[in-house]
């Protein structure tokens, strides 16, 4: 074993739902995590609790968001547990995890999934678990972060459908299992000294749909926050079976209109519309109701549809052309709000990477 290794994690961050796929459907796009881990074995003690030295540059530096304690940041937490469940305490003597983080906090562009995505790849790597194939890391994020929409498509890339299958409660309720911030739950992730449960076996399964290339993704970040617990809190515990219809005829469209090429813009319209969860979203997000229904392909050349991403606050604009003007369009409705934002045109990503440096 060698007495110093290095290796980057670059994990995408990515946007759930795309209208009507609520808890469904995940695009991983091109901005990316990145973890640079250096492991110096050399040394034979360590002053870092759990050997892990943590440093972070980024969004929310600086800020009580972003812990660097390795039993507080979520994405240490996530990897003590995969390494916890293979009998290892602790990250090897000396391990260095500097993160470099550009995705936005709390703005629906799956921050917490890539960084438990990152997590997991981290306990891997650093534990030598080379047996851990993508899909059994995937069980490990499911324990963590039960919304496989956005840890399906940061850690497999591209656009994709996945379902969750139901857990029975005595496979979750062990507070040795870190529980992704986004849940109204604690924190979990605590060190009992025993061997915490390893996931069940394919817990969640994903399938990747084609994307055609000439469409892109516009992002329309708002500078406010939407908690993803807060976003749940105003859906209603039931639905109209008119409401449930309507996405359901929806989603079965929407993966093979955005995978033909040339792009039908109508189509595709149509398919990114939603009732099951932007309709009670307007209350947190200023505009939203009146962006999503002011832009039309009629009205705006390359357009095709838009939609909230995630839990949002930010807005998704999938569009062939004309980006700069799209996110002008939908940027002077937040101003009307007297919400700043920034935008970005992104695209499909692939999914997590490790490379040795």
């Amino acid at each position: 074993m060698a007495q110093t290794e290095s290796f980057i994690i670059k994990t995408p961050c990515s946007s759930a739902n795309i209208g009507p796929g609520f808890d469904v459907i995940g695009l991983a796009l091109s901005m990316y995590l990145e973890l640079h881990v250096t492991i110096d074995r050399t040394k034979t003690q360590s002053s870092q609790p759990l050997h892990c030295r943590i440093t972070y540059a980024g969004e929310g530096e600086g800020t009580d968001e972003i812990s660097l304690d390795p039993e507080v940041n979520l994405i240490t937490r996530v990897a003590l547990y995969v390494l916890r469940c293979h009998d290892q305490r602790s990250f090897p003597l000396e391990t260095h995890v500097h993160i470099k983080n550009p995705i936005p906090l709390g703005r629906g562009l799956g921050s917490s999934g890539a960084a438990v995505v990152a997590g997991v790849m981290l306990g891997k790597e650093c534990g030598g678990l080379h047996h851990l194939t993508p899909e059994r890391l995937f069980d490990f994020c499911l324990m963590i972060e039960r919304h496989p929409d956005n840890v399906g498509a940061a850690l497999f890339g591209g656009f994709v459908g996945t379902y969750l299958k139901p857990l029975a409660p005595e496979d979750v309720a062990r507070v040795e299992i870190p529980l992704s911030e986004v849940l109204p739950a604690p924190a979990g992730g605590v060190d009992t000294g025993v061997r915490p449960p390893e996931p069940p076996h394919g817990i969640g399964h994903h399938i990747k749909f084609p994307w055609a290339p000439e469409i892109k993704a516009v992002a329309i970040i708002p500078e406010f926050e939407v908690p993803t617990a807060k976003a749940r809190e105003v859906l209603p515990a039931q639905y109209p079976r008119p409401d449930v219809t309507f996405n359901l005829q929806r989603i079965a469209l929407l993966p093979v209109a955005l995978g033909q090429s040339p792009p039908d813009p109508e189509l595709i319209y149509l398919a990114m519309q939603d009732k099951l969860h932007q309709p009670y979203r307007q209350t947190l997000i200023p505009g939203l109701t009146e962006i999503v229904e002011s832009m039309t392909p009629g009205t705006q050349p390359g357009l095709l549809g838009v939609c909230l991403s995630g839990a949002g606050p930010t807005i998704l604009a999938l569009a062939t052309s004309h980006f700069a003007e799209i996110a002008e369009r939908i940027g002077a409705k937040f101003r009307e709000n007297r919400i700043v934002c920034n935008w970005k045109v992104l695209e499909p990503a692939e999914g997590t990477t490790v490379v040795r440096t």
